[in-house]
């Protein structure tokens, strides 16, 4: 069932979703005595993970970290998601290193580092944590690709719509078993998505995020302003 939080301020939106986050990954260790906490790239999850790594109450070496994407970059390029969260996160919290799971996505051949990485994956990823793009994808699961029909592999190589290009990815079966997700989207510009992704027909073909929209949705007031309901946070 979907769960709308709409923040009335965007630091009320980073502390909203920082909470639960903090809130949900203490709660898989408290139940199973771990965490297998997947996170989103891009630039709406790094005030989060800033703000988490600051109140925290998280015993971090029981959590392990997984990434639902990666560009085919190197881990300190710009473009690299596992840089952003390193330096959001990571670096501000004391994980051990091995606990860490980076997505090579760098490497020549993909095909061999998506083999090792959905090795490397749980069986069900205890949170996960997804953005959106204007155009419905998340991760990197873009409208129309065959990956969306996948349903055995767990982390495949793309080519995505936007660059970089060549990227690897989760796949839906990762999605479809996480214990508890959530997306995060903010911006004028993914207000139609949102209301079409939790609102409209289910087509994930055409707009992939839906296959989270059982999950917890945290917005902005311009995302969710083509909302036809929708509970602001306070």
């Amino acid at each position: 069932m979907t769960e709308l939080i709409v923040a009335s301020r965007p630091a009320e939106l980073v502390r909203q979703a920082a909470e639960w986050l903090d809130l949900e990954v203490t709660r898989a260790i408290g139940e199973r005595g771990s965490c297998a906490l997947g996170l989103a790239g891009g630039r709406t999850p790094e005030p989060v993970y800033v703000e988490l790594a600051a109140g925290s109450s998280i015993d971090w070496s029981k959590v392990g970290i997984f990434f639902g994407d990666e560009r085919a970059v190197p881990p300190d390029h710009p473009d690299s998601n596992y840089r952003m969260v390193s330096m959001a996160l990571l670096s501000r919290v004391p994980i051990p290193a091995d606990n860490v799971h980076r997505m090579e996505a760098e490497r020549a051949d993909r095909e061999v580092a998506a083999r090792e990485y959905e090795r490397s994956l749980p069986r069900q990823l205890d949170v996960l944590l997804l953005g959106m793009g204007s155009d419905g994808h998340t991760a990197s699961l873009f409208p129309g690709s065959a990956v969306l029909d996948e349903r055995h592999r767990l982390v495949l190589p793309v080519l995505a719509t936007k660059p970089p290009a060549e990227r690897l990815t989760i796949t839906p079966p990762v999605i479809e078993a996480a214990r508890k997700l959530a997306i995060l989207a903010t911006g004028e510009d993914k207000a139609l998505m949102v209301a079409r992704a939790i609102e409209g027909p289910f087509a994930p073909k055409e707009i992939p995020v839906q296959l989270a929209r059982r999950g917890r949705w945290f917005l902005d007031q311009a995302a969710a302003a083509r909302l036809t309901a929708r509970r602001v946070a306070t």
